[in-house]
């Protein structure tokens, strides 16, 4: 090798040196202002205990597009807007009730006849699900543990409340895979069991919890069979009626309300720092403003909502312009329609943006243990470069595939790469679409070290490309 090709390497080496360097002052920078300045903790106690529950088309979807508008505008967007899109708007119409009753034999000797026993079940209606009607559904319950025993007892299943038993497996560690193992028994459940004419479902709440709160979230009918009431059953409850099955008739008696209304006027809500250098290449990171109505949604998603505003406030705050244009999106319509993400990649597409990365967060405010991307081979080679620069804040696991569901129509309209905050998984489906996902729940430190992690993912996408 030449003295020329020495020197080249060599200032070639001290070059990359100084721009990591510079690059791990400016992260650690970025920690800094929000672990000690951050807002997010606050702002999502105003979200979840001023505004509530903010199921598409209800009257906390509307107070929640306002507070996200101003919050985008106060913590200093070049500009803060609305992007209107039609959204479904299902709603729960009332209490949510289920009685459960058996026949056993009397205690006392001298008493031959059996008594009946009759107990409530703590239920929640599944979203977009149909209600019984005000008179309510009775009808013997089937039991069925999975797809493979319905198909095998389909003849029994005709005029039966059909009762999927499916358990979170507790062999992943992982917990977003055993959801979306138990997931498809919410998701189709009720129309499998239609097909053989049953004239309910109730579904075993997805979780690991060990609390009886039922855990709700959306179904999906298909158009080919009937639509029946469905619900989903605390775990407690679940066992309880699953034990007495193996020995008693029971019946159970429904009464769920939901119904839809016409769609109705939704928005996404997306504040933007201008790019100094590359204002035509987007990036953009966002969470979803929606939440079931059942619960404050607190981790799911007003987590991923703070932490989204979050960054952009830090990165006002210690004077970063940035070489391409941020764009930070509050996704409408997330739970029960994803019309947000359909229409934010849709107007995209329509002015021929251009969009470079997208990133998202919605797996809860917990502890950051990793961050992913699907793209190209090159690009997740490029990313694995930057770990060491951000696992000291906590996301030291660089996965393949990343994304989410509002920017996944992204990815599919322009191919754009697209990744995911990752944090821990082990408490998120304790809280998921429950009553207990609340503000109380949400670990402020956690909370904050999310938004450093993210944040420094995209400084440095926004610094180098990607």
């Amino acid at each position: 090798m030449s003295r020329w090709h020495m020197l080249v390497l060599f200032f070639l080496a001290g070059t990359t040196a100084f721009s990591q360097n510079a690059d791990s002052v400016f992260i650690k920078s970025i920690s800094d202002e929000i672990l000690t300045n951050g807002k997010a903790y606050e702002n999502l106690r105003q979200l979840t205990k001023q505004i509530g529950g903010r199921l598409a088309g209800s009257p906390g979807m509307v107070k929640a597009e306002e507070w996200g508008l101003k919050k985008m505008q106060e913590s200093g967007a070049d500009k803060a807007w609305m992007q209107e899109c039609m959204v479904p708007h299902w709603v729960r119409g009332g209490k949510d009730e289920a009685k459960a009753s058996w026949n056993e034999p009397a205690k006392a000797s001298s008493n031959k006849n059996s008594v009946k026993l009759v107990r409530s079940l703590d239920i929640i209606a599944l979203g977009n699900s149909i209600g019984t009607g005000e008179k309510g559904i009775t009808g013997e319950v089937l039991l069925i543990n999975s797809f493979d025993e319905l198909e095998k007892k389909k003849e029994e299943v005709k005029g039966k409340i059909v009762f999927y038993n499916y358990r979170f497996n507790d062999t992943y560690i992982n917990t977003f895979l055993s959801y979306r193992d138990a997931g498809q028994y919410r998701g189709q459940g009720p129309s499998r069991a239609a097909k053989y004419g049953a004239k309910a479902v109730l579904v075993r709440s997805m979780t690991h919890a060990a609390d009886n709160n039922p855990h709700t979230g959306a179904t999906r009918y298909d158009s080919a069979y009937a639509k029946i009431p469905a619900a989903a059953i605390g775990l407690k409850d679940a066992d309880q009626l699953s034990a007495q099955l193996q020995n008693n008739q029971v019946n159970v008696t429904l009464k769920t309300n939901g119904h839809f209304l016409p769609d109705t006027i939704g928005h996404n809500i997306i504040g933007e720092l201008t790019g100094s250098a590359f204002p035509e290449e987007i990036i953009t990171v966002g969470g979803h403003l929606d939440s079931w109505d059942n619960c404050e949604g607190a981790h799911d998603d007003g987590a991923g909502v703070v932490q989204t505003i979050e960054i952009m406030r830090a990165f006002k705050s210690l004077g970063y312009k940035p070489r391409r244009t941020i764009r930070f999106v509050l996704f409408a319509n997330e739970e029960n329609g994803g019309r947000g993400g359909a229409k934010y990649a849709d107007e995209a597409k329509a002015k021929n943006e251009k969009h470079l990365f997208a990133l998202e967060s919605d797996a809860g405010g917990f502890t950051p243990r990793g961050l992913g991307l699907s793209g190209t081979e090159e690009q997740y080679q490029k990313f694995l470069t930057w770990r060491e620069l951000i696992a000291p804040y906590g996301a030291s696991e660089f996965n393949k595939g990343g994304g989410g569901s509002d920017i996944g129509p992204l990815s599919k309209a322009f191919n754009t790469a697209t990744g995911s905050l990752n944090p821990d998984t082990q408490r998120y489906f304790d809280i998921h679409h429950a009553r207990s996902d609340v503000f109380e729940n949400v670990n402020k430190r956690e909370l904050l070290l999310g938004a450093v992690n993210m944040a420094a993912l995209i400084y440095l996408v926004d610094k180098y490309g990607l």
